[in-house]
């Protein structure tokens, strides 16, 4: 007769199982014991032993066969085998001495090590879970638009160019631009942000997001597969997977130590009949309690799970952690580094004042300006073009077109050279002085914390114009919390003029200013921080301040939504560019670093009060499982602390 069993299984129990096969071979394995035992306490002596060995095989099978095939293939003894070969050697024992207490010893031994590896998977899943979370924010399929009629397709199959329709309340499968309609976006599920964002013509959306209440028409402008979503479940998983220094040093310690403990153990098994006066049976009982209790297995779960559980929780709040380093890092940062523009400053920068030199007219040298400019990313330049649009005045063709780094751009506007930027760039090989009075507006704008583009055509300086920025409401109070949580140094890098930087820099209270650098200046004084400080953070927007955020011990990008240098650049990616996201960066690190030494500290004092204990003869083998496997449990827990 056939079993309606597996068909009628409830599917939440059949997926529960098949997520968790250790768990089902633990519980397996205690009922073989329990069973077996009472065949023992029966005087079923036979059942009662081949229900044990029973429970042997299938509790110890997936230890065994990891130990095996690490023996067989990396040459090394690792925790697994240690534990089968304690618990084979009880069995051996039993049955040699026809004492089958401590063949039910054994099996207590493999259903305590398999219980607690059942446990660790089920809390080590909590942390699988919140980063497997990521992947189902983005829809697997869309509403491609083809001759003005919908149709429901994979997102997969979509390509560049292709047009998707987006309706309210729908989740946006994929990153695009709006090409029709506007709505609000709640970008929570990416940035952290709660507050939706308006999107209108023009404007990029990124999968995983929120439509809200209007239709929206969006155009990809890249494959699915390369939207910001997609890069971060890349990155998350990578995380995910890679150990940081401290972790591999541990298992390469365990290698050792593993080695190191049965050398330990046959002499324990061998020298104390022979020194001590004690019998073979209490040796060997002692040697394979003594191979239990000094096996590492808390040690190395101190950290990993840990780890795991803060780039999870990150994920969750909008920040990226992209190896489990840099979360270790972060927590031991004692200086941190901020660009100013885009990082302590909104970077939204609005052209404040234009003084054009005598003679010259002030459209003329916004259209000089704005004619280059629009060549370049500078925020300050997107400022300048925009102001030249709402005043109407359009652009000329410009060729040759460079710019240079922390310095200018230059080209040829209808074949006569042009120079936009800083006072020295534009002014180098001037035949004639600059005119006092444009000297003299220059440094009253950047005295009130402006910054001051200079505009030269062939050989004649035409004026200059004045950019200001804003510093970020949160920053000044982000500095403070800073020095509250041990973090006394805080330093501002910028291109910007000295009087620029230091008017920002009082608004903020940074502790340090360093202005008028170049790129690689601010990978100097990086390193100099990093001589006085040894672990060192800049904060930058992962274009510009590339190569510092590369320098720095742990580089920190704002504004990962749509920024691909600073995806590719930095080790954390503050996804909603928001700088309390920076603290809370900070928190997780240091939350972190004291819970990994929390268990080190509780996994050295469980080994050696454990190993005491057998040593003076107070302790059992099942005691002394609990007990190992209870502090490996502890410190999974522990780890997992930082999930909530």
């Amino acid at each position: 007769m056939t079993s309606t069993f597996p068909g009628t299984m409830p599917k939440g129990l059949r997926i529960w199982m098949h997520t968790y096969p250790d768990a089902v071979a633990a519980g397996a394995c205690a009922l073989l014991a329990l069973v077996g035992w009472l065949g023992l306490q029966g005087g079923q002596v036979g059942l009662g032993v081949g229900l044990l060995l029973t429970g042997y095989v299938i509790g110890g099978y997936a230890s065994a066969k990891e130990g095996l095939t690490t023996l067989w293939q990396e040459r090394e003894l690792d925790v697994d085998l240690l534990m089968i070969v304690a618990a084979l050697g009880a069995a051996a024992l039993g049955l040699w001495q026809r004492q089958y207490y401590l063949l039910v010893d054994g099996a207590v031994l493999i259903l305590i090590f398999a219980v607690s590896g059942a446990l660790e998977t089920i809390a080590l899943h909590r942390t699988e879970r919140n980063i497997r979370s990521l992947m189902q924010l983005a829809p697997d399929t869309a509403r491609k638009l083809v001759g003005g009629q919908e149709r429901l397709v994979a997102t997969e199959t979509l390509g560049v160019g292709d047009r998707i329709l987006i309706k309210p309340g729908d989740l946006i499968p994929t990153d695009g631009l709006v090409q029709g309609g506007s709505s609000t976006v709640n970008q929570a599920p990416i940035t952290g942000e709660s507050i939706p964002v308006e999107k209108g013509v023009g404007d990029e959306v990124f999968a995983g997001t929120i439509n809200g209440h209007g239709a929206l028409t969006v155009a990809l402008h890249k494959p699915p597969a390369s939207s910001l979503i997609q890069r971060v479940i890349r990155l998350v998983e990578q995380a995910k997977t890679s150990q940081p220094p401290s972790q591999q040093f541990l298992e390469q310690f365990e290698r050792g130590y593993a080695r190191l403990i049965v050398g330990a153990g046959l002499l324990l098994a061998l020298l104390p009949p022979l020194l001590l006066g004690w019998t073979w049976e209490t040796t060997i009982y002692r040697a394979l309690i003594f191979l239990v209790v000094a096996s590492p297995c808390a040690l190395m779960a101190s950290i990993m799970p840990t780890l795991l559980s803060g780039i999870a929780r990150g994920a969750r709040q909008g920040i990226l952690f992209k190896d489990g380093a840099q979360l270790e890092t972060i927590g031991r940062v004692r200086a941190i580094a901020f660009d100013k523009t885009g990082t302590l400053t909104t970077g939204v920068l609005t052209v404040s004042d234009l003084v054009p030199a005598p003679t010259v007219e002030a459209e003329q040298v916004l259209q000089v300006a704005a004619s280059v400019e629009a060549y370049s990313e500078h925020p300050a330049a997107e400022a300048i073009v925009a102001t030249a649009h709402q005043r109407g005045i359009l652009t000329q063709p410009v060729s040759s077109v460079q710019a240079e780094a922390g310095q200018g751009i230059h080209g040829q506007v209808e074949g006569v050279p042009v120079q936009v930027g800083k006072l020295a760039y534009v002014s180098a090989g001037l035949a004639t002085p600059v005119d006092p009075v444009l000297l003299q507006a220059s440094q009253r704008l950047e005295g009130e914390g402006k910054s001051v583009i200079w505009v030269r055509r062939q050989d004649q300086i035409l004026g200059l114009l004045a950019v200001a920025d804003r510093v970020r409401p949160q920053a000044a109070q982000l500095l403070q919390n800073l020095r509250q949580r041990g973090i006394p140094t805080t330093v501002m890098l910028t291109g910007d003029n000295a009087a620029t930087a230091e008017t920002i820099a009082l608004g903020v209270g940074v502790s340090e200013v360093y202005a008028n650098l170049l790129p690689e200046d601010k990978v100097d004084v990086v390193k100099r921080l990093q001589q006085q400080y040894h672990t060192v953070a800049m904060v930058g927007d992962g274009i510009n301040d590339a190569p510092a955020l590369a320098q720095a011990s742990v580089g920190i990008a704002m504004g990962g939504a749509g920024t691909d240098v600073a995806l590719e650049t930095a080790d954390i990616v503050l996804m909603g560019d928001r700088l309390d996201q920076l603290e809370q960066a900070i928190v997780i690190g240091q939350k972190s670093q004291r819970i990994i030494r929390q268990n080190i500290a509780l996994a050295l004092t469980s080994v050696a009060l454990l190993m005491v204990a057998n040593f003076l003869g107070e302790l059992t083998l099942p005691a002394g499982v609990i007990g190992h496997e209870g502090s490996t449990l502890l410190v999974t827990l522990n780890g997992l602390r930082l999930l909530r």
